[in-house]
């Protein structure tokens, strides 16, 4: 059991104002593995305090010192990868394999890239008689979600810091263990008092009340795009930035001369990964009419190869997921896309599941009309649906793919590069792949439209925390 009673709090664990408790759930075990404070906006507060004062010390640091340190985080993380695998396989319920390679494994990356990045991000530039410089914006008030919990409070407290500013960390109460250990890394390396803050809680009291907070400069959230909204609205009253990575409900496009077969397969993996808990998620299959058949039997092939079950299992690839309240949700959009008029081709919300755990059966609608809630809701849960256009018409894929509040990504598949760049270059949204090309780590990510704003990841990830400051000079 991971029973955390205190926050982190000016370089200090400090119990909290009240003795209340957030009971951590295995979704597969559907037992306790810990609790957390249910801290209050008095705690907050303190957070906020705290970090304002080490502000001016802390943002006046060179750049060596913060690469320096940076790197001393990255070695006591990498001997801690253990516990966080362990830990995030208890409270998120990814398989242990995937959970390594990609929860802990993508974080461990950005410490270094973000030390390698850092002389550049911040170098001044000289703009005729102009100097212009990168300063940190101040503190930011960092709130994450549950289900890549460690990489995006990584893709945000640590660019942030590296950039000179001093932040308070809200994790989702969902998943919060991982978020201590994190602290405990920062701790041990020697990171000054009230640069990083640790507060847990709900975001009706912790989360309000870090984004109407007078002394945060500036708001980083990843969530819901109801969230946001609701985030964007608060932080207006005191003008500060918000940064926002949103919902998505992204399209793989799917033109009249790509490997179908390669393309289907791919869609159904990025589809299911995390048990569908994912926001670049590629949910909808966007395939010519003549190729109907023949993708919604290759789909229905690929979703049955992922195998429910433990997530300690290395058999198991889709654990459940990461709540009751999650799998009533997805169940409840599943019936409504049956009642929508969709096909259902495999799964659904009435077969048998296993006895224990959160779980959702994979799942392959066919025939999906576009504007249907299957082409515009997103589910969150590994739900694929199967949308057609007339054969050779880009035009008409394209007005699928884009035709959503949604812009966070997308995929396009053919065999003529130049059409795929084309087709790509139309899409609405912040991150494409051609021809199932990997995810780059050193690239911006972030969204159009109501999939947010602002970006994460490499060198656009830490100027996203810097103000430009023009310094005009005299004529000599």
């Amino acid at each position: 059991m991971h029973k955390h009673d205190q926050l982190y709090i000016d370089g200090r664990w400090v119990s909290p104002a009240s003795p209340r408790r957030i009971a951590v759930i295995n979704p597969y075990t559907e037992q306790p593995v810990g609790h957390v404070p249910d801290a209050d906006s008095g705690d907050a507060d303190s957070a906020v305090e705290a970090a304002r004062r080490a502000f001016p010390v802390w943002s006046a640091t060179s750049v060596d010192e913060r690469v320096a340190l940076l790197k001393r985080c990255h070695e006591i993380f990498t001997a801690k990868r253990d516990a966080f695998t362990a830990t995030l396989v208890s409270e998120v319920g990814m398989p242990a394999k995937l959970t390594r390679r990609i929860q802990v494994g993508l974080p461990m990356q950005q410490f270094d890239i973000f030390a390698d990045l850092l002389p550049t991000a911040l170098a001044e530039r000289q703009i005729g008689h102009s100097r212009v410089l990168r300063e940190p914006i101040g503190v930011v008030a960092c709130i994450t979600p549950w289900n890549y919990p460690l990489h995006q409070i990584v893709a945000k407290v640590v660019p942030a810091i590296v950039a000179g500013c001093t932040v308070v960390l809200k994790p989702s109460e969902v998943a919060p263990l991982n978020a201590f250990l994190l602290a405990e890394v920062f701790d041990e390396a020697g990171l000054p008092p009230g640069v990083f803050n640790l507060v847990t809680g709900y975001g009706a009291s912790v989360g309000q009340r870090l984004v109407s907070h007078p002394d945060v400069d500036m708001v980083s959230f990843t969530g819901s795009t109801a969230a946001g909204r609701a985030i964007g609205q608060a932080a207006s009253a005191t003008i500060k930035r918000v940064a926002l990575e949103l919902g998505g409900k992204s399209a793989a496009v799917v033109l009249d001369d790509a490997d179908l077969p390669t393309a289907v397969r791919a869609t159904v993996s990025s589809c299911f990964l995390n048990s569908g808990q994912t926001c670049t998620a590629l949910t909808r299959l966007v395939v010519p009419h003549s190729r109907y058949e023949e993708a919604a039997r290759l789909a229905v092939e690929a979703a049955e190869r992922f195998t429910l079950g433990d997530p300690n299992d290395d058999a198991t690839r889709l654990g459940p997921l990461v709540s009751r309240a999650q799998q009533e949700r997805v169940h409840a959009l599943i019936r409504r896309g049956i009642a929508s008029g969709a096909e259902l081709l495999l799964g659904g919300a009435e077969a048998p599941l296993p006895a224990r755990g959160y779980f959702c059966l994979p799942t392959v609608f066919g025939r999906v009309a576009p504007g249907s809630v299957l082409d515009q809701e997103e589910i969150f849960g590994p739900v694929l649906s199967i949308l057609t256009y007339p054969d050779g018409d880009d035009a008409a894929a394209l007005a699928i793919a884009n035709g959503t509040i949604y812009g966070l990504a997308g995929a396009v598949w053919s065999q003529d590069a130049g059409r795929a760049a084309r087709v790509a270059g139309k899409m609405r949204a912040g991150q494409i792949d051609i021809n199932g090309a990997a995810f780059n780590i050193r690239a911006p990510f972030g969204g159009f439209r109501q999939s947010g704003n602002g970006r994460e990841m490499g060198i656009y990830g830490i100027e996203e925390f810097t103000e430009l400051k023009a310094i005009q000079m005299p004529a000599s």
